[in-house]
């Protein structure tokens, strides 16, 4: 009975394990799917209004101030760009004094496993 069963992923020379992982990999892939058609659905109105409520902002401030919006928005990447590198408006402290540095390190510590979960003895007296 056991080679009826078999007789689909034979065809395709898979074989029984391998049939499965196939199996769950197409459903996963399929949930993953679903769930962002459901999550584009839920979220893209409310991303589309926040965009036009910005346009507005930003066409206000262009109108007040007289700066073209080509101008407004170079300057406006040109900021995005140092805020990911890091670089902070206000200057009371570097972002990567020993402070934020402990705090990054503790972070990936807590995260990631500690000294259970390293191989090498180098890494472990890390």
């Amino acid at each position: 009975m056991p080679s009826q069963r078999l007789q689909g992923c034979r065809s395709l020379h898979i074989n029984e394990d391998n049939g499965r992982f196939l199996l769950l990999a197409i459903l996963i892939v399929l949930y993953l799917l679903c769930g962002a058609a459901v999550f584009s659905a839920i979220e893209r109105p409310s991303e589309v209004k926040a965009h036009a409520r910005w346009n507005r902002t930003l066409f206000n401030f262009s109108e007040t101030f007289n700066i073209s919006l080509q101008d407004l928005n170079s300057f406006l990447k040109d900021y995005e760009a140092a805020i990911a590198a890091g670089i902070r408006a206000d200057s009371l402290r570097p972002r990567w004094d020993f402070t934020g540095a402990f705090y990054f390190v503790g972070t990936v510590v807590s995260t990631i496993e500690g000294p259970s979960g390293v191989k090498s003895a180098s890494a472990v007296i890390y």
